[in-house]
């Protein structure tokens, strides 16, 4: 199987519209440690991207988007597609990973 990526892209400091919602960083840790205790993990991988200081040139392309207000932050993604902004939902992001065959820890292996 091909792994999946689960991409953050946030900033440091709050979005206007975010008052009263966790920091990107902490978006990020939640969805790391929530999918850790609910999927395999071994065919994912995670990467939180700096709005204000990407890496690569795809980072850069979709943090202007952010920049440019077509998102919210922080935004997730799941292999390449928008699943969550600003408030993501755990419900989307985990059918996105069911839709990429990723599976779920059996009752037993809890």
């Amino acid at each position: 199987m091909s792994q999946t990526i689960i991409e953050v892209y946030g900033a440091e400091q709050l979005c206007a519209s975010c008052v009263n919602l966790p920091s990107s960083t902490e978006t990020y840790d939640w969805i790391q440690a929530a999918i850790g205790r609910t999927f395999e993990t071994e065919d994912i991988a995670f990467s939180y991207v700096d709005i204000h200081k990407p890496l690569k040139e795809a980072e850069r392309s979709f943090a202007q988007r952010i920049l440019n207000d077509e998102y919210y932050y922080p935004v997730v993604l799941v292999n390449g597609k928008v699943v969550g902004e600003g408030n993501p939902r755990l419900k989307s992001i985990y059918k996105a990973l069911e839709d990429a065959g990723i599976e779920r820890i059996r009752d037993d292996r809890r």
